[in-house]
């Protein structure tokens, strides 16, 4: 703890020093935030007014937008506000706040997931069982664990990042604040108790991969075993936009962690970075309302609404 009242703000990594490039960051930015909070916000709204949606898997799909809209806010209005004032510091409150929220956004998001492939395992493996298994009080319990679990886990991984001493300098190679790269400022004879966090996190992750995993396998197997062409189809279909928002959650977070380290200030942090805290928020909402007849028919109904109310 010694050198970390030395510590006051970080610098983060900007998209360019070149003025026009700067504006052009904040306005792409801008849109694909727009965009990720218009979605988000859709869904949720579609989620609440139909009662037709008042089901387990659109339960927690408004838990996902909800986390989606949480994690994308927390890393991208900071990054466009420097772009803006030509600035690059964070404050050391708003680097541990960025921290703890995405912690616990991203954990939260994937134990979700995992919650809503057990969701479809009991759906599609024994239908007679799921209003029996899934019903609103074990939603609640299964939604309020995965929130709570997450909280504790960042607080933990978020404290112990934070009371390392930081011997090396103040700027972090990412657009906003993240603890692979506050590792890489912090002394090095004081990774043990992180790098036992980080291990039990892992962990925790691979189970949950492994559970979705084996939940699809069966899935697939009982799908393959109904005779029916279109009970098949309509089955499939229920479970790709989740299979297709975990494909694109796992590979997102793989590219960025997986590749090769780097202590020099890279457009491919910057890259990887986006790729995975910006990318997904944006385009869960476009897999689910896509794939979905169900939501689609909320939201026309939706919009079709606030156009009479208008009128």
């Amino acid at each position: 703890m010694s050198n970390q009242s030395t510590v006051t703000e970080f610098l983060l990594l900007g998209f360019s020093d070149v003025r026009e490039l700067q504006v052009l960051h904040f306005v792409v930015f801008l849109v694909m935030y727009l965009a990720a909070v218009v979605g988000n916000l859709l869904t949720m709204v579609a989620i609440i007014l139909d009662h037709q949606l008042h089901t387990p898997m659109y339960f927690f799909l408004a838990n996902l937008s909800i986390l989606d809209l949480g994690s994308i806010s927390v890393s991208v209005p900071k990054s466009m506000a420097n772009s803006l004032l030509d600035t690059r510091s964070i404050s050391y409150s708003a680097c541990v706040a960025q921290v703890f929220l995405y912690v616990v956004f991203t954990s939260t998001d994937f134990a979700l997931l995992t919650v809503m492939a057990y969701d479809r395992h009991v759906a599609i493996c024994h239908p007679l069982h799921y209003e029996r298994v899934m019903n609103r009080r074990a939603c609640i319990h299964m939604a309020a664990s995965s929130w709570l679990a997450a909280i504790v886990y960042s607080a933990l991984h978020t404290g112990n990042t934070l009371r390392l001493p930081f011997c090396q300098s103040n700027i972090l190679n990412q657009f906003f604040c993240e603890i692979p790269q506050l590792l890489k400022l912090a002394c090095s004879s004081s990774y043990h108790i992180e790098i036992g966090v980080i291990g039990f996190g892992f962990v925790l992750c691979f189970t949950c991969f492994l559970f979705i995993i084996v939940s699809y396998v069966q899935i697939f197997r009982a799908v393959l075993r109904i005779p029916s062409q279109q009970s098949r189809h309509k089955a499939f279909s229920t479970c790709l936009p989740h299979l297709t928002v975990v494909s694109l959650f796992l590979c997102t977070v793989s590219f960025a962690f997986l590749k090769p380290s780097s202590s020099s200030p890279s457009g491919l942090d910057l890259a990887m970075g986006v790729l995975y805290a910006v990318v997904p928020p944006m385009l869960n909402p476009v897999v689910y309302s896509l794939r979905n007849k169900e939501l689609k028919a909320a939201l026309k109904k939706l919009f079709v609404w606030r156009l009479f109310s208008k009128n």
